[in-house]
C-alpha cells in the first residue's frame, strides 16, 4: 500500500507531458451508434422496425435483409423492445451479422438500449460472437457506464478475457483502461478480469494507466495486485513508464 501511495503521489505531482497513446501503438476507436441510412431506401419491414411500428412489423416478413441489416438490428439500435420481442416471437434469427459483422446484441449495447439487450440475452443471443474488429459484446461496453449490462453479459458467460486482435490484442479491461473508464475497470476486476493481462506489445493495464495519466486507475490496479515488475516488448516496466514521464519511483 505504501508503494501504491508513493506511486500515485508522484504521478499527481508530475507536470510533464504524456505521450499520446497512439505513440505506444494504441489506437482509440470509438463506436458509432445507430445506422446512417436513408429511410426512403428501406423496405417496409425495415421502416416499421426503424419507427417501432409493432403492428406493421407483425404483418411483415421478419427475415428480409437490407444492406446486411435485419429489422432486429434496427429495432435494437433505436430502442424498441416491443418490436424486438415480437420479432423474437416470430422466430427471427438472433445472431445474424450486419455489414460490420455486428449482431443485434452488439448494436443494442453500442446504442445503450439495455432493455433490448436484456431481451436478446434472455432468449439465447450469443454474447461471444465477434465483429469485424474481433470485439465481443463486452468490448462494446468498455467505454460505457452500465454496471447492469456488464454484469448481465458476465452472467451469460461472456469471455471476459477475449482479445480483439485488431492491432493491440486488447481485453475488455485493457480497453476500459485506454478509455480511462474506472467504473467499468472496477466492475471487470471484481468479476475476475486478469489485472496483468497483456496486449500485443506485452503492455499491462498498469503501464497503460500510467500512460493515460490516471491516478485513480493506477490506484485501482495496484489495489488489485497489479504486477509493476512485468516488462513490455522493449523491456520497460510500469516503473520505467513512470520514470520516463518524470516521476521516478
Amino acid at each position: 500500500m505504501k508503494k501504491c501511495f508513493n506511486f500515485c503521489k508522484k504521478l499527481r505531482s508530475s507536470s510533464s507531458c504524456f505521450k499520446l497513446l497512439s505513440s505506444f501503438g494504441v489506437q482509440t476507436h470509438y463506436p458509432t451508434e445507430g445506422y446512417l441510412i436513408r429511410s426512403k431506401d428501406l423496405r417496409k419491414i425495415h421502416k416499421a422496425a426503424l419507427r417501432g411500428d409493432v403492428e406493421k412489423v407483425f404483418f411483415a416478413c421478419v427475415w428480409i435483409r437490407f444492406q446486411d441489416l435485419t429489422p432486429l438490428h434496427l429495432a435494437c439500435a433505436n430502442g424498441y423492445p416491443d418490436v424486438v420481442s415480437l420479432l423474437i416471437e416470430r422466430k427471427c434469427e438472433l445472431n445474424l451479422l450486419d455489414n460490420d459483422s455486428r449482431t443485434p446484441l452488439m448494436k443494442a449495447i453500442e446504442c445503450q438500449q439495455e432493455e433490448c439487450a436484456t431481451i436478446l440475452l434472455e432468449h439465447g443471443a450469443d454474447p461471444n460472437l465477434k465483429d469485424n474488429k474481433n470485439n465481443n459484446a463486452l468490448h462494446h461496453i468498455a467505454s460505457g457506464q452500465s454496471k447492469f449490462m456488464a454484469e448481465k453479459l458476465i452472467k451469460h458467460n461472456i469471455d471476459i478475457e477475449a482479445k480483439n486482435q485488431v492491432e493491440e490484442d486488447l481485453t475488455p479491461l485493457l480497453l476500459a483502461i485506454i478509455r480511462n473508464n474506472i467504473k467499468m475497470a472496477d466492475i471487470l476486476l471484481k468479476n475476475g478480469a486478469n489485472v496483468n493481462a497483456l496486449d500485443n506489445y506485452k503492455r499491462t493495464a498498469l503501464m497503460i494507466a500510467v500512460s493515460v495519466e490516471s491516478i485513480d486507475l493506477v490506484t485501482l490496479l495496484l489495489q488489485n495486485n497489479a504486477d509493476y515488475t512485468l516488462q513490455d516488448i522493449d523491456g520497460w516496466t510500469a516503473e520505467t513508464y513512470a520514470e520516463q514521464h518524470g516521476y521516478p519511483l
